[in-house]
């Protein structure tokens, strides 16, 4: 089956489930709202944010909501299940979980199962993508029937596209080019900062034709704001990183855009890119998202990046049609 179209800006939903603090049900349901609002209609989640806090969260905000008016993409890998006498739940850096645990299974019967679970939780009859997710420590099971297991189901008709969702895009090139993926979701490594996923994983994509969801566009905040001590994959930024994206932000702000902007716009420049998943906590959040999203950035803008050194020159930019028909 074809990989459903994305709208080209779509809401990450692990911080619907108290990823690093707690939000409300409220502002979760705001969250969601707002995403239909401003067209960011494609929704992804995973049973392993907050213990499937995110997946019955985004459920209950979408209840009641025709279906064919968003696309939903939820991932396997990780079962869960209900805690014994004793135990407590390992967020995971998710706060006040379900009390549940994780289980990690890539066998058959465990996607099958997790996927029934992510329906039941999610309050539908249907996903649209299913991703195999982290499997960077598993590839050894995926190569012994993980993948098979997800192709039948898409075979079946009971997923439309499958693919993988991690961070490491040398792991999905080579997955890529070993299986018949429809579309991946590469977590941080083709951003302003990095073009890792340049170097191994789009080649390979374009060449065959599997569909590239960028999600971590922000590696982690320093490309939102580039301040002392802001996060990149989750640490303190080291200083030389975040000097260089201080001097983008400095360069963006010359031409009027912010710099988290540039952050959202960057990753088009490749063909194979059709959507940006940007995680929200709230209403707010996603306004302001759907806004940079739109921000006007003036081509020379790009220019000036690789003039000042800041982006390579082999790099593709997003640039204005007009541009680009013109051959520059």
């Amino acid at each position: 089956m074809p990989v459903p179209a994305l709208p080209r800006l779509g809401l990450g939903c692990a911080p619907l489930a108290n990823l690093y603090r707690a939000v409300t049900e409220e502002e979760a349901e705001a969250a969601v709202a707002a995403a239909f609002d401003t067209g960011a209609t494609y929704f992804d989640t995973a049973p392993h944010y907050g213990l499937g806090l995110s997946e019955e969260r985004l459920g209950r905000a979408l209840a009641g909501r025709d279906r064919a008016s968003y696309v939903l993409s939820t991932k396997v890998g990780r079962r869960l299940r209900d805690l014994g006498p004793g135990e407590e739940p390992d967020g995971q850096g998710f706060a006040d979980t379900p009390r549940r645990a994780r289980v990690w299974d890539f066998t058959p019967d465990g996607i099958r199962a997790a996927l029934e679970g992510s329906l039941e939780r999610l309050g539908v009859d249907a996903v649209d993508v299913v991703y195999l997710h982290d499997v960077e420590d598993h590839l050894e099971e995926i190569h012994d029937g993980g993948f098979a297991a997800l192709a039948e189901l898409r075979d079946q008709g009971v997923v439309k596209a499958i693919g993988f969702g991690m961070n490491y895009s040398g792991v999905l090139a080579e997955l890529v080019t070993a299986f018949d993926v429809d579309v991946v979701l590469c977590a941080g490594r083709w951003t302003l900062l990095e073009r890792t996923a340049l170097d191994d994983l789009l080649p390979v994509c374009e060449q065959r034709g599997t569909k590239v969801v960028v999600g971590g566009v922000y590696n982690s905040g320093v490309l939102a704001d580039p301040r002392p001590g802001a996060p990149y994959n989750y640490t303190a930024a080291p200083e030389e990183l975040l000097r260089r994206a201080q001097r983008m932000a400095a360069v963006c702000g010359e031409f009027g855009v912010p710099l988290r902007a540039a952050a959202l716009r960057f990753p088009f420049g490749h063909p194979s890119v059709v959507s940006a998943v940007v995680g929200a906590a709230g209403e707010a959040e996603v306004r302001d998202n759907a806004a940079m999203f739109a921000h006007d950035i003036p081509d020379d803008m790009w220019h000036a990046l690789v003039a000042h050194g800041l982006l390579d020159e082999d790099v593709p930019l997003p640039l204005s049609a007009a541009a680009t028909n013109a051959g520059e």
